[in-house]
């Protein structure tokens, strides 16, 4: 009976949210489209007041987006805080960690940015963007290992990608191997002849 009643309440409360995000979904709809005009003029207070007006907490569409101009505005404690409302909501959204990086790496909390990533890897391993500034944060703390890694397996799925051909050639010169550097700049240069990060590489490698 206890159970029963325990299931009855939970299917009252989702039922009366739902009705009351589709009693108030063109007020929220008018909402976006005034915030979005606000941000185009960069008037990202403005903005977030337009969505608080009518700001449902069970919705991720909200958190989201309120996440977002509290990143804009400067609001970084407050971003972090809407952006994990929406990722408590959709536990899987990638798009929501990656507008959590933001205020994070704002805040610099570099170590919560490279667990954030890793999340995302768990779900998505080939998610290039994730693997890419992986990449990036290691190659920057010098641990040219762990950047090979990262970099290397965007490069298995995308032999010809500029900035991961550069950055595997600049990883692999700091690792001593010449030879796969120098094979790897001349590759960015049929991409770009005359780039200039890969003429310094080849400097370096000769």
């Amino acid at each position: 009976m206890i159970k029963k009643q325990y299931l009855v309440l939970l299917f009252l409360l989702f039922y009366g949210t739902q009705i009351l995000y589709s009693q108030n979904v063109n007020e929220i709809i008018r909402a976006f489209e005034e915030s979005y005009g606000l941000e185009k003029d960069r008037k990202y207070s403005d903005a977030l007041k337009s969505l608080k007006k009518v700001y449902v907490e069970n919705s991720y569409e909200l958190n989201l987006r309120l996440g977002w101009l509290d990143y804009m505005a400067g609001n970084y404690t407050e971003s972090v805080t809407y952006y994990n409302k929406a990722l408590s909501l959709m536990p899987y959204s990638e798009e929501a960690r990656f507008g959590l990086i933001l205020p994070k790496l704002a805040l610099g909390k570099t170590e919560e940015v490279v667990a954030i990533y890793k999340e995302i890897l768990k779900n998505s391993p080939n998610q290039t963007q994730a693997n890419y500034r992986l990449g990036l944060i290691y190659y920057e703390k010098k641990d040219y290992l762990s950047a090979y890694t990262y970099f290397n397996k965007i490069i298995q799925l995308y032999p010809f990608d500029y900035d991961s051909l550069l950055m595997l050639a600049w990883t692999q010169l700091k690792l001593g191997r010449n030879r796969e550097a120098t094979v790897l700049f001349q590759k960015v240069q049929m991409y770009s002849p005359n780039d200039a990060s890969a003429l310094e590489g080849l400097k370096w490698v000769n």
